[in-house]
């Protein structure tokens, strides 16, 4: 039986009129359906953030389809691919479409993506229009914040996140092409880089009024896609750890709950322990930083013992140079390379970085695509 959070840290009357989260019961029978989930988080190489890949005058569907026939290649299934209000503050019928454009593209490669709609990492300052090249030898330099520094203070700008919630949910809220909806990505995160960020009660305290709400604009679409946001610090998430206001609202409201981790393979297994006395479906959103102690060799195989979804961050190495590790915003490499690759699993012509990991992702994908029709085929 799944164990209930309180919910304390927000407005129950504010949820009145929204439809229920799902059910365990509901949540568990969805994750029945699916095969074993396994990606990545996708970003084409040419973009350097969510502006640059979905923005009309840089948008490539060539690109976009080139990698991912490198994913389904390799057994993968599901892509966890990053949205941005503005994007539709700018155009919504245009970005809309464009949505739908690469929706065709996964689905054509047997991909069905995780949308996430709000992001609280690296640049609290966004813009849209042209983007600046990347910060040479560093990690993710080019990366925005949605709604950002501004939008978080700002709440006469709430109405406007709330059209765009409703709008692309909405849109594609009965859309089977979808596998789930990530509301808002580490949203209690301070931000990172060299940036000026917000403190973090402040932030905490901002994102914990704004993110009950996002839950409940896009759960009043009706999707039959699952919501969540995935944890990702702290040391215990357990039903007696420790959770700050955020967390608490995060447990509290995905109907599938997803988390983060990139340690090494004995506290992977301790988090995800942690989160079995929910008793919902588990999704590891981000994983995979090999000088981190977080790798394909001894996270997939957790992954595959305790039944959960298992997306690492990075794919093709590109614009975002998340082969950099988090330390070279302090120290960029700009004379000499890290030792190993951080993130990322393929060189821009599809060459893999390391071929014994590409090796099992297909190994480790095609036996469990086995065993998924073995078990449909007992059951019928």
């Amino acid at each position: 039986m799944a164990l209930t959070v309180s919910t304390q840290a927000y407005s129950p009357e504010a949820n009145a009129q929204t439809l229920p989260r799902w059910t365990a019961e509901k949540a568990n029978a969805w994750y029945g359906q699916q095969r074993w989930l396994v990606g990545s988080n996708f970003i084409p190489i040419d973009a350097i953030n969510q502006f640059e890949m979905w923005q009309a005058g840089t948008f490539n569907p060539t690109e976009i389809d080139r990698e991912l026939g490198y994913a389904q290649g390799l057994g993968m299934n599901t892509m966890r691919v990053f949205l941005h209000n503005k994007l539709y503050e700018q155009d919504p019928e245009g970005f809309k479409t464009r949505i739908d454009t690469f929706l065709g593209i996964a689905a054509k490669h047997g991909i069905r993506p995780i949308f996430v709609l709000f992001d609280s990492c690296w640049d609290p300052n966004p813009a849209l229009g042209t983007q600046h090249p990347p910060i040479p030898g560093t990690h993710n330099s080019g990366w925005v914040q949605s709604p950002g520094t501004d939008g978080l203070m700002d709440e006469s700008q709430t109405p406007k996140f709330k059209a765009y919630v409703e709008g692309i949910v909405g849109r594609f809220a009965k859309d089977e092409r979808i596998l789930a909806w990530d509301v808002w990505n580490e949203p209690d995160n301070q931000g990172g880089g060299n940036y000026r960020q917000l403190d973090e009660p402040v932030k905490i305290k901002a994102v914990a009024r704004l993110l009950p709400q996002v839950f409940d604009w896009a759960r009043g679409q009706g999707p039959v896609q699952p919501l969540t946001s995935g944890l990702w610090h702290n040391d215990d998430w357990s039903p007696n750890g420790h959770l700050n206001a955020v967390e608490t609202i995060q447990l509290a409201q995905s109907d599938i709950i997803s988390f983060h981790n990139y340690d090494w393979p004995e506290i992977l297994e301790a988090r995800i322990r942690s989160l079995q006395p929910y008793g919902r479906p588990l999704l590891l959103t981000e994983y995979m930083a090999r000088g981190n102690g977080s790798t394909f060799d001894s996270a997939l195989p957790m992954g595959r013992k305790y039944n959960v979804a298992m997306i690492n961050w990075g794919f093709v190495v590109g614009k975002t140079q998340t082969n950099m590790p988090w330390d070279s915003w302090q120290r960029p490499y700009t004379t000499t390379q890290p030792t190993l690759w951080f993130h990322d699993i393929f060189q821009p012509d599809g060459t893999p970085y390391r071929k014994a990991e590409t090796d099992q992702i297909k190994r480790m994908t095609a036996e469990a695509e086995a065993a998924f029709k073995a078990h449909k085929t007992q059951g019928q």
